[in-house]
């Protein structure tokens, strides 16, 4: 049943080609609900079979990653929290997850821009309260840029060692998902504390 759905998602990513993991990628890193892991696995897998270059899918996930967050990022510079919480209700977005990111953003500091991008339901809109807080863009683009990548790589390579396999990238993507809140969570552990001592 789920093999016809995989392989237009797969004949699709082909066709669209590098600019298409551009496009779906900035769309998956604004505010449409958009996941990028029927992006960036089916590249692996198209990766895999010699159809695309795994650099340059890499590369070009990474970039459209960017680029949405910097549009999330201008938004909420330019029009506020007032216009997010108004029209975020037609795109998906509650006022509920505005205060949550906005939470988020505060206890982590900036750093969060990087952890965040790590998070599922958080990936997405930790730029706005980046935007909000007018933090340096020089920073948020390097923090964003390695946040983005290492989630962007990970799936990519998924799709590249485990091919076609909907089940097995199921399976996998569910441990790495843990994997990485369990790093998270002890780099945030480790973060507070330095921060506790340097207040001290």
């Amino acid at each position: 049943m789920l093999e016809p759905i995989i392989n237009y998602i797969v004949s699709t990513v082909g066709a669209l080609g590098y600019f298409g993991i551009f496009i779906m990628m900035f769309l998956e890193s604004s505010f449409f609900p958009f996941p990028s892991e029927v992006v960036m696995i089916p590249a692996g897998y198209l990766a895999y079979k010699g159809e695309m270059n795994i650099f340059i899918a890499i590369f070009s996930g990474v970039a459209g990653s960017l680029a949405g967050a910097l549009f999330n990022y201008f938004l909420a510079i330019k029009y506020g929290r007032a216009f997010l919480v108004k029209y975020g209700k037609y795109f998906f977005i509650s006022e509920d997850t505005i205060l949550k990111v906005e939470d988020f953003f505060k206890e982590h500091g900036h750093i969060s821009t990087f952890s965040g991008r790590l998070i599922p339901a958080v990936r997405q809109y930790i730029s706005f309260p980046a935007g909000l807080a007018k933090m340096n863009l020089f920073t948020f683009c390097i923090y964003t840029t390695l946040g983005a990548a290492i989630w962007v790589i990970i799936l990519t390579y998924l799709g590249y060692f485990i091919g076609g396999n909907e089940a097995l990238i199921k399976e996998y993507l569910r441990y790495i998902i843990i994997a990485i809140l369990i790093c998270l969570a002890a780099l945030a552990y480790f973060y507070i504390k330095k921060r506790k001592k340097c207040k001290q």
